[in-house]
């Protein structure tokens, strides 16, 4: 993959990443999950940018975002989000970040121009 070809996916990732977040406002009861997720959502495009994440770990990683979101969804779909639903949200973005750290830092990157 190409240097273009990585900014093209990380933008087009970033792009629908915002679409998620503007259909589900943010919630007052939840405000460090929102945060999470937006900087989740940063990592993932910093690490697609910079090449430290090949194109299959992006789209894990965003897949694992999206699985996030529709918990987060079906948690405040009733109109709280109880106390067992905000341990399992925050559990979930534990191990997404960890999976971000994980796939950032292994020796695999995303290919580039010349190698």
């Amino acid at each position: 993959m190409t240097r273009s070809h990585q900014m093209i996916v990380a933008l087009s990732l970033s792009a629908l990443s915002a679409l998620s977040f503007a259909q589900t406002p943010p919630s007052p009861q939840m405000p460090r999950v929102d945060q999470r997720e937006a900087n989740q959502q940063a990592r993932i495009a910093q690490g697609a940018a910079s090449g430290s994440l090949t194109g299959k770990e992006t789209l894990r990683l965003e897949r694992e975002q999206a699985a996030i979101n529709n918990s987060e969804a079906k948690a405040k779909a009733d109109g709280v989000v109880t106390a067992h639903e905000r341990r399992k949200l925050h559990r979930m973005q534990d191990a997404a970040s960890r999976d971000i750290h994980h796939a950032k830092h292994n020796a695999k990157m995303a290919s580039t121009p010349g190698q």
